[in-house]
């Protein structure tokens, strides 16, 4: 918990450069396409464009490791999942058998199509996974929350956007503090335990930090209520920035990425790229 997981994280950058508004677009577009596609050219060159585009924004691996290394074990489980309910997709969409192996029965034959079929699911996740932690990690709360209202969304719903991207570090400065509190007092946590007890004492943990957040989330609306927050139709912003050429560019530079993307996906009709 040394290093702050989700909150932002201020470099000198290209990336960070951007406004607000221009990373959700450009992070929306990308996660249209990841979506869409199930052509692997497309998802690998993503896959290595996002790997540049991480380089570029100078955020370091081990800031995000952990979030990283979590989602990888969500997406193993999802890859069991999908071959424990339907072995044979990769068959189904692609046409054709190739046995690998015979596993449990004719149902769970291992083909190559069902591991094809499954590397571009994988490759699915290692598209958008750097590109959603560096939207969240290179885009200040505040600023991006002027931007919003700068496209017309209400300064309301604006500003509630930027108190959960500032409440992330908040909670994780809180479960910090609260586990110290509690290991001191006896309750040991640490991997000298074994998992059932530290899953057992952890609970000593949630209670008290959401009875933390529950107070926080009070005041918080107390002191709004009590400066009149909401009550005029418009607000300035401190964090406020204009569209630069460089914002102009990237959107251009996405736009002109999903146009061609959509049109090697479903050039031949089907979104699914075929090598067999």
């Amino acid at each position: 918990m040394a290093v702050e997981m989700l909150s932002y994280i201020e470099r000198q950058s290209p990336v960070h450069r951007l406004t607000g508004v221009t990373k959700l677009i450009c992070f929306l577009i990308w996660s249209s396409i990841a979506m869409l596609t199930y052509d692997t050219r497309v998802l690998l060159f993503l896959f290595v464009l996002s790997i540049v585009v991480f380089r570029i924004s100078k955020v370091k691996f081990s800031e995000v490791a952990f979030v990283v290394y979590f989602i990888l074990i969500f997406l193993l489980i999802n890859n069991l999942a999908i071959y424990a309910f339907s072995p044979q997709e990769g068959v189904k969409i692609y046409g054709t058998s190739h046995v690998l192996a015979g596993l449990g029965g004719g149902r769970y034959s291992l083909t190559l199509e069902q591991l094809f079929y499954q590397m571009n699911v994988t490759l699915k996740y290692f598209t958008v996974i750097p590109a959603a932690l560096l939207f969240i990690v290179t885009t200040n709360p505040s600023e991006f929350a002027a931007s919003l209202n700068k496209i017309g969304v209400s300064y309301r719903i604006a500003y509630a956007v930027a108190l959960a991207l500032r409440y992330i570090p908040d909670v994780q400065r809180d479960f910090h503090t609260i586990a110290l509190s509690q290991q001191a007092r006896g309750i040991d946590m640490s991997r000298k335990e074994k998992l059932w007890k530290r899953i057992k004492n952890a609970a000593s943990i949630i209670v008290p930090l959401i009875l933390s957040s529950l107070d926080k989330i009070e005041i918080i609306s107390n002191a709004m209520e009590l400066r009149g927050f909401g009550k005029n139709k418009k607000r300035t912003w401190y964090r406020a920035r204009p569209f630069q050429k460089v914002d102009i560019v990237a959107l251009v530079v996405f736009v002109l990425l999903l146009v061609i993307s959509l049109g090697v996906t479903f050039y031949d009709g089907s979104r699914f790229y075929n090598p067999f």
